[in-house]
């Protein structure tokens, strides 16, 4: 194949691009125009919408878009490719924060969102099986009546084929799971085309290798997610959410570290630094005051609620915790979590001309406080202004650094930064990555992260896609190969 390379700006390290050559290109185009009609687009603002995801990295757009209305259709589409050896990549939402969507090697972005339908939902057995394109908001409207709901809630109106295959969680996490716990079943499109189902809908099986955990999380570099058989939970008999005031981060997140400790089934359990408070208060003009904060909800009986906040709320007021502000009422927990999410955009809106560069790591819950507390320091020291928002339950947090991506000291120093975070958190044995994903954006942490293991992940990829059609230059670094 010829190969043009191109060492984009802006990025926080040079990233590779490299085009299809054009015979082949057109002839998968052609090919694909055939089979979808108007349902192929080579125009450039399609291509360009694709070729980015909400991260900070710059758009590489495909060199075209296909969107699927079938599991048949990806097989026919995959097939068309894998003959000329041009590159897939799925496409859900785009909400993905590292570059888990830009075609740096070009080739056909794979859109799955018009397959969204709600294929069946079994009550009986707390299970529903989904197009990948559904959403789930769109789950948890469809199941309002039927007194069950989706768990996994990652913030963004995201797809659960993508949060498959990222290994999606978010702020229910801790008292649910993330999509690792919640994905019973997947069927896979392979790189050859060929369809496959991973498992049954049985809740426990010892019949060979778990290939269910080996496509979750694989970012689309395995294969395409075209349909899940998810997990349901039956939507609690009272919930209550409550905010919860410290004097420091270090206070809120000794705070959490005992309540989990103490068992208690807390349902959700976000910690906010003063930074994003003060972003978040001004923009959803909430009553709040302006320092670290945890968000905490409880799910189960009324009584089991009630006990839980009580000893909650005394532990916290043990470490501090002050201005206990309670929601009971659907709306007022509605705002109050949709206030939580809007994080980006608070940001935003505190720091205009600036982009967001978000990152995560996650470690052991007892070292949660001791990585947060460094981590401040780095960013006081700092001239990047930057915030901490977390799923503390879990020990996972995100920095958000606020920055012009055309300013390269500000890119340098997230840069900086972020290396300095990711090192902290694999000193104390935590990961790289809690749900954000490896993308492109994180592969050079990846050995520091799993060592040898990373050559078993090279074996697998290379048995699985020999071609490295499949979304490459995503969590491993495979060296693209010239064709005559």
């Amino acid at each position: 194949m010829l190969w043009r390379e191109n060492n984009r700006k802006n990025m926080a390290s040079p990233v590779t691009v490299e085009s299809v050559a054009p015979a082949p290109r057109n002839a998968v185009i052609a090919s694909l125009h055939q089979l979808l009609g108007d349902r192929l687009s080579t125009a450039m603002p399609e291509r360009e919408r694709h070729g980015k995801d909400a991260s900070y990295h710059p758009c590489v757009p495909p060199d075209a878009v296909a969107f699927a209305q079938s599991t048949e259709e990806v097989s026919e589409i995959v097939k068309i490719c894998a003959r000329h050896k041009v590159p897939v990549i799925p496409f859900g939402a785009g909400t993905g924060l590292e570059g888990h969507v830009v075609a740096l090697r070009g080739g056909v972005c794979l859109d799955i969102s018009r397959m969204n339908r709600i294929l069946q939902v079994r009550p009986p057995d707390l299970d529903a099986t989904v197009q990948a394109g559904v959403t789930h908001p769109q789950l948890n409207e469809h199941l309002r009546d039927t007194g069950l709901f989706f768990s996994v809630d990652p913030g963004a109106d995201a797809t659960l084929g993508g949060m498959a295959a990222t290994r999606a969680s978010g702020t229910t996490a801790v008292r649910y799971g993330t999509m690792r716990e919640n994905v019973l079943s997947l069927t896979v499109v392979l790189p050859d085309g060929r369809i496959i189902r991973t498992a049954r809908r049985a809740r426990k099986s010892s019949a060979g290798y778990d290939l269910t955990r080996l496509f979750i999380g694989s970012e689309g570099t395995l294969g395409v997610i075209t349909e899940l058989t998810v997990r349901l939970h039956s939507i609690p008999a009272a919930i209550s959410a409550a905010t919860c005031s410290f004097s420091s981060v270090e206070a809120a997140v000794k705070t959490v570290i005992q309540i989990i400790q103490a068992g208690i089934a807390v349902a959700r359990i976000e910690l906010a630094d003063a930074t994003e408070m003060d972003s978040i208060i001004r923009y959803s003009k909430l009553d709040l005051p302006v320092e670290p904060a945890l968000w905490m909800e409880f799910h189960g009986t009324k009584n089991s609620v009630a006990e839980q906040a009580r000893m909650v709320q005394k532990i916290a007021t043990d470490h501090g915790g002050t201005h206990f502000a309670w929601a009971t009422t659907p709306q007022d927990r509605s705002n109050l979590w949709q206030a939580r999410h809007d994080v980006y955009f608070a940001d935003k809106a505190a720091w205009p001309g600036r982009e967001c560069w978000a990152t995560d790591v996650c470690v052991p819950i007892s070292r949660l406080a001791e990585c947060i507390t460094e981590t401040q320091k780095d960013i006081a020291a700092s001239f990047l202004p930057a915030g901490i928002v977390g799923h503390a339950g879990d020990g996972n947090f995100h920095i958000t650094f606020m920055l012009n991506p055309n300013e390269p000291q500000e890119m340098a120093e997230a840069e900086r930064l972020n290396q300095r975070l990711v090192h902290r958190a694999l000193s104390l044995d935590g990961t790289c990555t809690g749900e954000h994903g490896i993308g492109c954006g994180k592969i050079d942490f990846l050995l520091a992260e799993h060592g040898e293991a990373v050559g078993v992940m090279h074996a697998i990829k290379r048995a699985i896609d020999p071609d490295n059609i499949m979304n490459p230059g995503k969590i491993l670094r495979i060296q693209a190969e010239s064709r005559k």
